[in-house]
């Protein structure tokens, strides 16, 4: 018979997970405008958090306003002026005084904010100061109303700010969550009371409350870290469970990691591993020699030599009397892949094949053949391998590189090909370590960050728009001396609404004006397939000296014999994609030099900029950008499927997602089901947080 408390606790989490329509003070209406916010419940409405929050406890008299600081100020209302300077501009002037000075209020283009005040009335200010004209401004200002008392004390208190929509102001927003938490009452906490207690956390109710309303700084930064850990905790116990699941609850295939390929393969191959690659192969091929599934995550810096080390994993996979296959997202980099790791399997005596979209149609038979057979030990391809004619006799290896380039489906779909196949996931993308763990928290990682000693120096230089023709001259110069040179633009076409050079008009631009002495070539995305590897085929034999290509060259290209870059408005691209496109040069014997034409306007610019000339430490520059941009630029459609994370940053809270994190592996390791007690209510929160989006992980 159900307790009390039992009823108590199922009450509470029925108001919890009622409609939002059921709230007071929500009508149809405003449903409607919190629909639009993704607030569909009670429980979207609590979680709905404060981005911001105004304290009113920390005001400045208008004397001790500083212009381009953040301000809160407290005046009452002087004056109330709409301009119109031009005939589609409008001007609202709010004045306030506060007996040490004068301030205005400004809004461009919002005519009816003037109908908000009302003369002598008390309001705050908060924003960025400025001064202009000798008077001391905050333009669009966050604006909470006081009332006409001639108190103080009514002001001092810290009033969140929630996001909105059209229909809900920030007024009527924290009265529908504050009724809200008033009605719901105390919801039962799903954390276990060992984590609240070890890790000094306050319960779930106060943490609510003190999110929305606190009383001091102190109260919502103790509210904040509670919401913020729940939220890392109830996404590393999903990825941990994956994992879990994956490695310890699947058989797995021992793979033989001492035999003939692999023996070969050391004594044959021409380059020494650096002591990251050794490491990571170790790692790799231990996996590969358990009885479980292995679900690894090989990250290497551009330049480490991924390849090198995915060739000792094809080979044990041989070695065992089973097939491997390995899938690239284009064909540029799947063709370069045979052609690099294909002679070192040819030594070791391992056959291989290559199958894309434009294989022959003959070619394609045989290789189909020899697959299914067993016949075929090794096969590269691209999303021509998902195919199902694509058949396998024994496929125990599955490799993908730059994963994330390829959709759940398409991973699950290769995987599925072999019966408990080992997994390995490549990308030559630096990621924070934070990010890591929160895109690939189900895999083991083994990281890359030395380069080979053969590999030549790189130079980064910020060029203004003034030196392009000494720029230009440093081509011709690296040409005349045998080497090759990319010059990189963000568009295809010109287009009105972007100022980057295109790639075609500038490669005919170069062909013409700059470089006619040369030989210039064009590649982009939107050609088709053929016709990017004949000019990749060029380039590679030395055919044409100066390549004018987009972004399709970011990942995996080759060509050692390539030295000089230059990056058209650099400007607009982000750091991890600056870093990537810099690897393509001085992969050889020679020094690399990379030139970015950039005139960056906002301090966001200005510092990718300077970053990308200060280090050439890919997971350094990883880190900068994750704090430059934030998770949310950076993860983009790779947080698919993940639980959202309303609170938690990635780029502050690592100490946090450590704890979590190693809160995580502990309970799974004993209690892999979240069967116990204790652990029913968390089981309950983390598959409600990852919900229909389960079946989806990094390793998928």
């Amino acid at each position: 018979m159900a307790t009390a408390a039992e009823h108590s606790r199922v009450a509470s989490l029925a108001a919890w997970d009622l409609d939002v329509s059921a709230a007071r003070y929500v009508d149809s209406t405003r449903a409607e405008a919190l629909g639009r916010l993704g607030i569909l419940s009670i429980r979207d409405l609590l979680q709905h958090y404060p981005f911001r929050y105004v304290d009113l406890t920390a005001v400045v008299s208008l004397l001790q306003v500083k212009p381009g600081t953040e301000v809160t100020v407290v005046g009452r209302v002087h004056d109330i002026k709409i301009k119109k300077p031009k005939p589609r501009l409008s001007i609202v002037e709010v004045a306030i005084v506060d007996g040490t000075g004068v301030l205005l209020g400004i809004w461009f283009n919002q005519p009816y904010m003037a109908s908000r005040f009302v003369r002598d009335e008390r309001v705050a200010f908060a924003g960025t100061a400025t001064l202009e004209y000798g008077l001391k401004q905050i333009r669009n200002p966050f604006v909470e109303k006081l009332g006409v008392e001639d108190s103080d004390n009514s002001a001092a208190r810290i009033v969140p700010v929630h996001r909105t929509t059209e229909g809900l102001s920030t007024n009527w927003m924290r009265r529908l969550i504050g009724s809200a938490l008033e009605d719901v009452g105390d919801v039962p906490d799903f954390l276990p009371a060992h984590l609240r207690i070890g890790r000094d956390l306050i319960g779930l109710a106060p943490a609510l409350r003190d999110i929305h309303f606190p009383r001091s700084a102190a109260d919502s930064d103790k509210a904040r870290t509670r919401l913020a850990y729940e939220e890392l905790l109830c996404l590393q116990l999903g990825m941990c469970q994956r994992r879990h699941r994956l490695t310890r609850e699947t058989p797995g295939i021992s793979h033989v990691i001492d035999g003939p390929a692999l023996a070969a393969l050391r004594d044959t191959s021409p380059f020494e591993p650096t002591g990251d690659q050794s490491c990571a192969i170790d790692e790799i091929l231990g996996d590969m020699a358990a009885c479980e599934p292995m679900n690894r995550l090989l990250l290497g810096d551009v330049g480490t030599g991924k390849t090198l080390v995915a060739a000792h994993a094809l080979c044990a996979a041989v070695d065992t009397g089973s097939q491997a296959a390995m899938m690239a997202p284009t064909e540029i980099l799947a063709q370069q892949y045979a052609e690099k790791v294909g002679p070192l399997l040819d030594a070791a005596k391992v056959s291989w094949a290559l199958l894309t979209g434009s294989t022959p149609a003959s070619e394609r038979s045989v290789t189909l053949d020899v697959a299914r057979t067993g016949a075929l030990g090794v096969l590269f391809g691209t999303h021509a391998l998902l195919d199902a004619k694509v058949d396998f006799h024994r496929l125990t290896l599955v490799i993908v590189d730059e994963q994330h380039r390829f959709g759940v489906g398409q991973r699950l779909g290769l995987r599925n090909k072999g019966a408990s196949a080992d997994l390995l996931v490549m990308t030559a993308t630096p990621i924070p370590r934070t990010l890591a763990l929160t895109l690939y928290g189900d895999l083991a990682t083994s990281y890359l960050r030395e380069r080979p000693n053969t590999a030549g120096t790189r130079t980064t230089e910020l060029v203004h728009m003034t030196g392009r023709e000494r720029a230009y001259k440093r081509v011709s110069a690296a040409v005349a001396k045998g080497r090759q040179a990319y010059i990189v633009c963000a568009l295809v076409d010109e287009s009105d609404t972007a100022q980057a050079k295109a790639a075609v008009n500038e490669a005919d631009r170069l062909a013409k004006r700059v470089f006619p002495e040369l030989r210039v070539g064009l590649l982009t995305g939107r050609m088709k397939p053929s016709e990017k590897a004949s000019v990749m085929k060029r380039f590679r034999a030395g055919e044409i000296d100066v390549l004018v290509s987009t972004t399709v060259i970011e990942v995996g290209i080759d060509v050692p014999n390539a030295t000089v870059m230059i990056i058209e408005d650099a400007d607009r691209f982000g750091l991890a994609q600056l870093h990537q496109l810099r690897g393509r040069i001085g992969r050889g014997e020679h020094s690399g030099l990379l030139m970015l034409f950039a005139d960056p306007k906002t301090p966001e610019g200005k510092a990718r900029m300077q970053a990308i000339v200060s280090t050439e430490d890919g997971f350094v520059l990883a880190e900068q950008d994750l704090v430059l941009r934030g998770e949310g630029q950076i993860l983009g459609d790779r947080q698919h499927g993940l639980p959202e994370l309303k609170l938690a940053s990635l780029s502050a809270d690592g100490e946090l997602l450590d704890t979590a994190r190693a809160d995580a592996v502990s309970i799974i390791e004993s209690d892999p089901n979240l069967e116990r007690l204790e652990h029913g209510p968390l089981a309950e929160e983390v598959r409600r947080r990852f919900g229909a989006a389960w079946t989806w992980v990094s390793s998928g």
